[in-house]
């Protein structure tokens, strides 16, 4: 099985749970890492389709890895979703591309899990915070497994960092088909 972890993040350099987790990445056999803001920095018109879509074909699961960005993906995450899922090559009569491969979010927020509670400020679950990219997966053909989230990610301490990255290593090596989401 093959893993292709996306990571973006819109102030790499003030990254911290990212950082901890594309390294997990990073660490693992076959998994590849491409951090959408080290290649193409915030100029979306310069990402290379050919070589994401590439990367997403050799792929069996496939792992969007960023923070959640006042309540949806970063802004260049957004935009690369918009160029590399094509017409004719993720959807549409001839758009098979992703259809069968597993799709996975993994978000950090800094915000409490508490908050991402029908009783928290936001009144909405992270889960349906995520539902826009759940429907975009099923719209494709992708077999949606559930989100793993990561909450009060600002000002972690050493033993918080290490309990996450030990929950997204073993996350990794789940077998496909193991973490659906309903």
């Amino acid at each position: 099985m093959k893993t292709l972890v996306i990571v973006s993040h819109p102030t790499p350099q003030q990254s911290i749970a990212i950082k901890a987790l594309q390294q997990v990445a990073e660490a693992q056999d076959k998994v590849t890492v491409r951090h959408l803001d080290q290649l193409y920095g915030t100029d979306s018109n310069a990402i290379d389709i050919a070589a994401e879509q590439q990367a997403h074909e050799a792929a069996d699961r496939i792992i969007y890895l960023y923070p959640t960005h006042w309540f949806n993906t970063t802004p260049m995450l957004k935009a690369y979703l918009n160029q590399v899922w094509t017409y004719g090559w993720a959807f549409g009569p001839e758009g098979k591309a992703l259809h069968g491969k597993e799709l996975q979010i993994v978000t950090t927020a800094g915000a409490t899990e508490f908050t991402y509670s029908h009783a928290g400020l936001i009144e909405a679950t992270m889960d349906e915070v995520l539902s826009p990219m759940k429907a975009s997966a099923l719209y494709v053909g992708m077999k949606y497994r559930a989100p793993l989230a990561f909450y009060s990610a600002m000002g972690l301490d050493e033993a918080s960092l290490d309990a996450m990255r030990s929950r997204f290593a073993a996350n990794l090596q789940a077998p496909l088909g193991s973490q659906r989401a309903d």
